[in-house]
């Protein structure tokens, strides 16, 4: 069996009572950085042997793990923050597995983008999940003028090192519309800011940008 775990996203103590069991009892954790899950594992006392699943190994890696679970083993796949599949190469192992009839399930938990959503007080009804935006500049204003039309609440994953340009694009792009950033979600320097995408700019042309980013935006509801 392959298990799914979700893990915290920032508070160590966001994970459920049946995360810790299934890391505990498993053969193997999956962990997309190991040294990562080093720190959850001590805090929990969770003894499970790791072995690392990330972008640039996943093609061999993968067939390493099928491999043990074939021999009859159940494995856990960890990633960094949240739940594994959402943004990262997870997903690559979950479909390499079902694909040889090994039976996966999931232990849910934390996702960013839900915990943005949750904050934002935007429409949750509906609402569509970008991850991260392309790095390069005209690839994603070609991807935000795309997104001219949506009416969903929008959600996308950002790095720090990017913010003032994806800001400044957003700004450009979509006229400014208001849009909520929410910053290291359920750790110590939580912050949710709303405001046009010029005065975010401005702020973090100020202030440097730290953490990871949930940014968030509804133009139907400007």
């Amino acid at each position: 069996m392959l298990y799914i775990v979700s893990t915290p996203i920032g508070n160590l103590k966001d994970i459920t009572l049946r995360a810790i069991e299934t890391l505990k009892a498993v053969h193997l954790i999956a962990a997309e950085d190991t040294r990562h899950t080093k720190i959850l594992c001590k805090e929990y006392g969770i003894e499970t042997p790791l072995t690392s699943y990330f972008e640039h190994n996943q093609s061999t890696k993968g067939d390493y793990i099928l491999k043990y679970l074939k021999e009859g083993k159940s494995v856990a796949l960890v990633t960094d923050a949240g739940t594994p599949g959402i943004s990262d190469p997870g997903y690559s192992l979950i479909q390499l597995v079902r694909q040889h009839g090994v039976p996966v399930t999931v232990i849910p938990g934390p996702v960013a983008l839900i915990a943005g959503l949750s904050l934002s007080g935007l429409p949750s009804d509906r609402f569509v999940f970008e991850g991260f935006l392309p790095v390069k500049a005209g690839a994603r204003r070609k991807k935000l003028e795309d997104l001219r039309g949506e009416r969903r609440t929008v959600i996308f994953y950002e790095a720090p090192h990017r913010m003032l340009k994806v800001l400044k694009d957003i700004e450009e792009v979509l006229d400014d519309p208001v849009v909520v950033c929410a910053r290291e979600l359920t750790k110590k320097f939580e912050e949710i800011q709303k405001a046009a995408a010029s005065q975010l700019y401005a702020h973090f042309t100020k202030h440097k940008p730290r953490g990871e980013f949930v940014l968030l935006f509804n133009r139907k509801q400007e």
